[in-house]
């Protein structure tokens, strides 16, 4: 017994500067705070809102890849027209959308650092060529008229072989009440209107155009302008409008000017939103002063 109390006495005795080294070692690595309750809803929020562009974008990009399919333009013979199929615009604006958002919806929701840079820096090229894009209409301003004459032209020129400009015209003379581009007669240029056409729809005009386009007021009445062009303006005018689309087109945008302004407003200040909330949830993932 005494042999082992002396061997007890030797056992070497910690000192106050281990002590200290061991303190030292636990505040080496120190807990992260918690995230305050703000800095939580803010996370969340950024999360719900990029869902919802996401599932806006994979809509967009529903509809465009429908209606490519609807309408053959995905065959081997319907790939060279692609490039001019206004549905083309729904599957890239989509598939654009859908990338970015799901990016931000990721990235706040696993606290992505690089996923949120993603993010933030897609929305503000978004938006840089959004403003790019505005200087260059203010610019090319008087140019618009040409350019919009062109495009219509075109849409006459492809009326029945596209059905997406064949509906778009349709609404347009129909809500503008007008026909053709500066009268009723450039439908002539449409080879199947043109009076030399042989078809059942040589000189006529879109049934668009006419005054009344029902029968009984309630069926369409799709032969209401067959052989207008035969006929002379006094006559013509009791069935189909004689102005062109143009001038009532310039008019309308000119009297939308306010609500394309207020639209763009709401669309800057939704992806300022969502890049602030981005930016929040990246200065909570990495505060200022500490690294990783």
């Amino acid at each position: 017994l005494s042999t082992q109390a002396s061997r007890l006495v030797e056992l070497p005795y910690s000192s106050s500067d281990d002590d200290d080294e061991g303190d030292m070692d636990l505040t080496v690595c120190p807990v992260p705070a918690k995230p305050s309750t703000f800095s939580q809803c803010v996370r969340y929020l950024a999360f719900l809102w990029n869902l919802l562009f996401l599932l806006l974008g994979l809509l967009a990009l529903a509809v465009g890849v429908w209606g490519l399919l609807a309408k053959g333009s995905l065959r081997e013979d319907g790939l060279a027209p692609l490039g001019s199929d206004p549905m083309l615009l729904f599957v890239l604006a989509g598939l654009g959308a859908s990338i970015i958002s799901l990016a931000g919806c990721l990235g706040a929701l696993r606290s992505s650092p690089c996923l949120l840079r993603f993010f933030v820096g897609a929305v503000l090229a978004f938006a840089g060529l959004e403003v790019l894009g505005g200087l260059l209409l203010v610019a090319a301003r008087h140019r618009l008229r040409d350019a919009l004459r062109d495009a219509l032209l075109l849409c006459l020129l492809r009326y029945q072989e596209e059905p997406d400009l064949r509906f778009l015209v349709d609404e347009v003379q129909r809500s503008l009440r007008c026909c053709g581009l500066g009268s009723y007669r450039d439908w002539e240029t449409n080879p199947y209107f043109n009076c030399s056409a042989p078809g059942v729809q040589a000189c006529s005009v879109p049934a668009s155009c006419c005054l009344d386009p029902w029968q009984n007021g309630t069926v369409p009445n799709t032969q209401c302008a067959f052989g207008v062009l035969r006929l002379g303006d006094l006559a013509a005018s009791t069935v189909v409008h004689l102005g062109g689309c143009l001038a009532q087109l310039g008019a309308w945008l000119r009297g939308q000017a306010g609500g394309i302004a207020a639209g763009a407003a709401v669309l800057v200040l939704v992806e300022a939103a969502g890049v602030l909330m981005a930016l929040k949830v990246l200065r909570d993932i990495a505060p200022a002063g500490v690294q990783g």
